[in-house]
């Protein structure tokens, strides 16, 4: 099994989650987070003041899928998200050891 962790702009969550869901991936966790990469922030004008915004928001997907579904959900994930801009987002790949559902016990593929 594979967790896939993706990054991507908050307005791009409806169309990823709507991709998923062609691809049938149910159980998803979503978190509003902030943060930069290369693009480090950027400045903008507020009521004739210029500041600096460091952190961008941005929506955190965390995902775990049978490693053999893994390639076709960071694909749909990409085309959902994808803008051709700086700042896109990223998507991370870990291996998952095991997965436990709390109520029934189930483990592995099963609890999924």
């Amino acid at each position: 099994m594979k967790q896939i962790t993706a990054m991507i702009k908050p307005f791009k969550l409806d169309e990823v989650r709507e991709a998923l869901g062609e691809l049938d991936v149910n159980g998803l966790t979503i978190t509003e987070v902030k943060g930069f990469g290369r693009q480090k922030g950027h400045t903008e004008l507020y009521r004739g003041a210029e500041y600096v915004v460091d952190f961008l928001p941005k929506i955190r997907i965390d995902i775990v899928v049978p490693a053999t579904r893994c390639d076709e959900v960071i694909e749909a994930i990409m085309r959902a998200a994808q803008t051709g801009k700086i700042g896109d987002g990223k998507i991370f790949v870990t291996p998952v050891e095991q997965v436990i559902r709390i109520r029934t016990g189930e483990t592995g593929l099963a609890a999924l």
